[in-house]
C-alpha cells in the first residue's frame, strides 16, 4: 500500500481484500492482536474503539430528534455551508447511489442525504441526522474517525469495528473554523466498494477545503477593534492597516515593524541595532533617523520609545501561522503561510525568524504526510527545490511526475559542483549567530 490513508489501491481485488479484512477483524476481536494487512490507521482506530468500550455488535444512538436537531443545525458553523456541500456533492452520491453525511465536532450526524434507497438501508443502523457516530460511541468509521485524528480518511467494509457497518464504505474529512484551526465536524461519502477508490478521498477533502475557504469569506479573521495588522509574509515591503488607513512600509520600516510586533514589551536601541544591521559600523544615530521617519509615518502616538514599542495591539500574519501550528492545525496553517517572511530582508534577526517560520510549518507538512498539502508546499516558488517535502510527497503521492523531479533533485544535490539547499526557502541570504540583545559599544 503506498498510501496508508487509501483503503484500496486501483487494480486490488475488493472481495479478496473484504475477506482478509474479515479474519484480521475477528482475530482482533476475539484476540486483541492486530494482523497485518490491516493499515496503521485503522489498527490503531480498533485499538482506541476497544479502549473506549465499544463492542463489535453495538448500534449508534439517536441523540437528537425533531425540533431539537432543527435548533441545533441551524446554529451550527457548518449549516452555512451545507449549500455548497449539495452543490458540490450531490450529483456524485446521486449517480453512484451513495450518501453525502456532514457530522459535528463530536461525530454527531447533522444532516445525511443522497440516494433515496441508500438512506433507507443505511437507515437501519441508525446513520441518520442526530445520531452519534463517535469513534468512542460506535468505533472505527469514516466521519467519526476523521474528527478524532483530524486527517481525511476511508474506511473499507470490515475496517469498521461495528459488524452492522461493514458492508459499507466511506471517505470523510475535516473541516476546520478558518480563523482558529479548531474541527468543526467532517463532511463524508458513504456507499458501496467504489467509494474507496482514491479519487474519493481526494474530492472529500477538496470539497472540505472548499467549505474551509468559503467559511473565510463568510468570516474573515479580523483583529478585535483598536489592533493594527501587519501582513509581511510573502511580500519584501509589509502593509500595516491601522485607524482605517492602509499603510505600505519601506524594507527597513518593514523590518522595524515585524521586530516591534514581535516584541509588543519594546526593544531597547542596542538591541534593534543588534537585530537590523550585520554591519557593526552603523551607528545609533542612523537608526534613531530611520525610526523618526517611522514615527512620522505612522502618525502621532503610535510609536513610543524608551524602550521603542508600538502602542496599540498589532497582529501579524506571522503570529497567526505560528499560532495554528502550535494548535497543531496544519491545514489552516499552511493556508495562511503565503512566503517566507520579508524574503529580500538581511535583518539578522528577521532571517532567524524568517527560518523558524518556514521550519516549523515544513516540519509539520512532513509529519502530517497529507499529499495536497505537501504538493502545495512543493511546487510553490519557496519549495521548488525542498528536497525533504520532495521525499514525503514522493512517499505518499509516488506519482511519474513527482518521482521525476526527486529524481533530479536527487542529482543535482549529488553533483560536484551542487549547492546546499537554502534552509530559509527564500532569496539568498547570509547567517547570522549574533543574538539579538548582544550586547553593542556605546
Amino acid at each position: 500500500m503506498t498510501d496508508s490513508w487509501v483503503a484500496l489501491e486501483p487494480g486490488a481485488d475488493p472481495v479478496a481484500r473484504a475477506r482478509t479484512l474479515r479474519r484480521a477483524h475477528a482475530t482482533f476481536t476475539e484476540a486483541g492482536t492486530v494482523p497485518r494487512p490491516v493499515r496503521p490507521v485503522v489498527a490503531d482506530s480498533w485499538r482506541r474503539s476497544a479502549r473506549a468500550g465499544v463492542g463489535p455488535d453495538g448500534t449508534a444512538c439517536v441523540e437528537l430528534t425533531d425540533g431539537d436537531l432543527g435548533a441545533y443545525r441551524a446554529e451550527h458553523p457548518l449549516a452555512r455551508v451545507m449549500p455548497l456541500f449539495r452543490e458540490l456533492m450531490s450529483a456524485f452520491a446521486l449517480d453512484g447511489e451513495h450518501l453525502i453525511a456532514v457530522c459535528d465536532a463530536h461525530g454527531r450526524l447533522l444532516w445525511v442525504e443522497g440516494h433515496p434507497a441508500t438512506r433507507r438501508r443505511a437507515g437501519r443502523m441508525n446513520f441518520v441526522p442526530g445520531a452519534r457516530w463517535a469513534e468512542s460511541a460506535v468505533g472505527t468509521n469514516a466521519p467519526g474517525t476523521a474528527v478524532a485524528v483530524d486527517r481525511a480518511v476511508q474506511v473499507f467494509q470490515a475496517e469498521h469495528f461495528a459488524r452492522r457497518v461493514q458492508p459499507w464504505t466511506c471517505a470523510a474529512a475535516p473541516v476546520h473554523d478558518p480563523r482558529t484551526g479548531r474541527v468543526l465536524g467532517a463532511v463524508d461519502v458513504t456507499g458501496g466498494d467504489g467509494v474507496a477508490h482514491p479519487h474519493s478521498l481526494g474530492f472529500v477533502q477538496a470539497v472540505a477545503r472548499a467549505a474551509e475557504s468559503h467559511l473565510s469569506l463568510l468570516t474573515p479573521d479580523r483583529p478585535a477593534e483598536g489592533t493594527a495588522e501587519l501582513t509581511a509574509l510573502g511580500r519584501d515591503e509589509a502593509q500595516l492597516r491601522t485607524g482605517g488607513r492602509r499603510i505600505r512600509l519601506s524594507r527597513r520600516h518593514s523590518e522595524i515593524l515585524v521586530l516591534l510586533a514581535r516584541h509588543p514589551e519594546g526593544l531597547t536601541g542596542d538591541e534593534l541595532l543588534c537585530a537590523l544591521y550585520e554591519d557593526e559600523s552603523v551607528t545609533p544615530v542612523t537608526l534613531r533617523a530611520e525610526l523618526a521617519r517611522l514615527r512620522g509615518l505612522l502618525g502621532p502616538g503610535l510609536l513610543a520609545s524608551r524602550p521603542y514599542r508600538l502602542t496599540v495591539p498589532v497582529e501579524s500574519d506571522v503570529a497567526v501561522v505560528e499560532r495554528r501550528l502550535v494548535a497543531g492545525a496544519v491545514t489552516a496553517a499552511a493556508t495562511a503561510y503565503a512566503g517566507p517572511l520579508l524574503p529580500a530582508s538581511q535583518a539578522p534577526a528577521v532571517v532567524r525568524l524568517r527560518r523558524q517560520v518556514a521550519d516549523g510549518l515544513r516540519t509539520a507538512l512532513i509529519a502530517r504526510r497529507d499529499p495536497d498539502l505537501l504538493a502545495d508546499w512543493a511546487h510553490a516558488p519557496w519549495g521548488e527545490d525542498d528536497l525533504d517535502v520532495w521525499r514525503a510527497l514522493a512517499a505518499t503521492r509516488p506519482t511519474a511526475a513527482v518521482r521525476a523531479r526527486l529524481t533530479a533533485l536527487e542529482s543535482e544535490l549529488t553533483a560536484p559542483t551542487a549547492v546546499t539547499v537554502r534552509r530559509d526557502h527564500s532569496r539568498p541570504a547570509p547567517v547570522h549567530h549574533r543574538p539579538t540583545t548582544a550586547p553593542r559599544g556605546r
